[in-house]
C-alpha cells in the first residue's frame, strides 16, 4: 500500500501576519534595542549632537593647532598692539601684539590636557578605591570610607592651592591636586553601583568555581560599572576645566607666556579697563562653550548622579 505524502499548503494568513509584524515593527521602532552611534544619538538628542560637534571641533583645534593657526602664538609686535578685528587678525591682537585667534587655537591644547589629566587620575583612583572597598568590605571598606570622608572636607580649590604652594605653580601639580579632590565624588558613585553588582548571584557562582576575587572584579564587576565611570569622566571634565582656568587666572596654574584660555582671561583683565575686551571675552567664551558642551553631553548620557556631585 503506497502512502501518499501529504503536502501542507502555506496558510493564507502568513503574508498578512508578516505585513502586520512589519507594520508593528515600524510603529514601535523606538522600542527595538539599538546600540552604537544610534543609541548615543538617541540619548543626546539634537542639542546633544551639536554639543558633541563642539567638543570634536575643540579637539581638532588642539590637535591641528600647528597647521590651522595663522600666526605664531608667542610672536608679537610692539607696533601691532591692540589691533581691531580685521581679515589679518580675526579676533584682533593683545597687549603684546600677538594674534588672539592663534592663541585661542593653541590654548585649546593646555585647556584640554589639564582636565584630561584630572579625569584620568580621578577615574583610576576612584575605581581602585571603590572596587577594593566593595570586594573586601568590613574594616577595609570602613577605612577607605573614612579616607574619602576626610577628602570631602577639603574643597578642590583649597587642595590645589596647597599643592601649588608646596610644589610650585604648574599645570601638572594643579591637575593632580584637583584629581585627588575629585576622587571621593566619583568613588562614592562607583562604590554604590559596584556594591549592587557584588551582591548578585553570578559573583557567588564564580567564587564557588574557584575564580579569584581579582579576576571576578576585573572581568565581571568592572565592566558593569564602566557606564558610571565614563559618564562621570565626561561631567568632571567640565568641572576640571573651570577650576583649572580659575587657577590659571590666579597665576597658580599655567604660567606665561603659554597660550591658555584661563591665563588669557587674566592677561586681558588690565586691557578691559582700556576698552580692549577681545582677549578676555573670546577666551572666556571658549571656556563657557566647551564646559557647557561637556556638561550637557555628560548629563544626557548618564545624569549628574554618575559624577557623584550634588552642587
Amino acid at each position: 500500500m503506497t502512502q501518499q505524502k501529504s503536502t501542507r499548503k502555506p496558510s493564507t494568513n502568513t503574508s498578512a501576519q508578516d505585513t502586520v509584524a512589519v507594520q508593528l515593527l515600524r510603529k514601535h521602532r523606538g522600542d527595538v534595542p539599538i546600540s552604537g552611534w544610534r543609541l548615543i544619538a538617541k540619548r543626546l538628542g539634537p542639542i546633544g549632537i551639536v554639543c558633541l560637534g563642539v567638543i570634536l571641533l575643540v579637539v581638532l583645534m588642539a590637535v591641528l593647532a600647528p597647521v590651522i593657526a595663522p600666526y605664531d602664538p608667542y610672536e608679537g609686535s610692539v607696533t601691532a598692539r591692540h589691533e581691531a578685528w580685521s581679515l589679518a587678525h580675526l579676533m584682533g591682537t593683545d597687549q603684546s601684539g600677538r594674534d588672539i585667534f592663534s592663541r585661542i587655537i593653541w590654548g585649546a591644547r593646555t585647556s584640554l590636557v589639564g582636565p584630561l589629566i584630572v579625569i584620568v587620575v580621578t577615574a583610576v583612583l576612584a575605581t581602585t578605591l571603590a572596587l577594593t572597598a566593595v570586594w573586601f568590605g568590613g574594616k577595609v571598606d570602613a577605612f577607605i570610607s573614612r579616607i574619602l570622608d576626610i577628602l570631602f572636607a577639603f574643597p578642590n580649590m583649597l587642595l590645589a592651592i596647597l599643592a601649588v604652594a608646596i610644589f610650585g605653580p604648574s599645570l601638572l601639580t594643579a591637575s593632580i591636586a584637583l584629581a585627588i579632590g575629585f576622587t571621593p565624588y566619583s568613588a562614592r558613585v562607583i562604590r554604590s553601583v559596584a556594591l549592587r553588582e557584588r551582591n548578585l548571584p553570578y559573583v557567588s557562582s564564580a567564587q564557588l568555581q574557584g575564580i579569584s576575587g581579582f579576576v571576578i572584579t576585573v572581568r565581571h564587576i568592572l565592566p558593569n560599572v564602566r557606564t558610571q565611570i565614563l559618564t562621570g569622566m565626561t561631567i568632571n571634565f567640565g568641572y576640571a576645566m573651570i577650576e583649572l582656568a580659575a587657577l590659571s587666572f590666579l597665576g597658580l596654574g599655567v604660567q606665561p607666556p603659554t597660550a591658555d584660555w584661563g591665563l588669557m582671561v587674566s592677561n586681558g583683565q588690565a586691557s578691559l579697563q582700556q576698552g580692549y575686551w577681545e582677549q578676555s571675552i573670546f577666551a572666556g567664551l571658549a571656556i563657557v562653550i566647551t564646559v557647557a558642551a561637556f556638561g550637557y553631553v555628560g548629563e544626557q548620557l548618564g545624569g549628574r548622579r554618575a559624577s557623584g556631585r550634588t552642587r
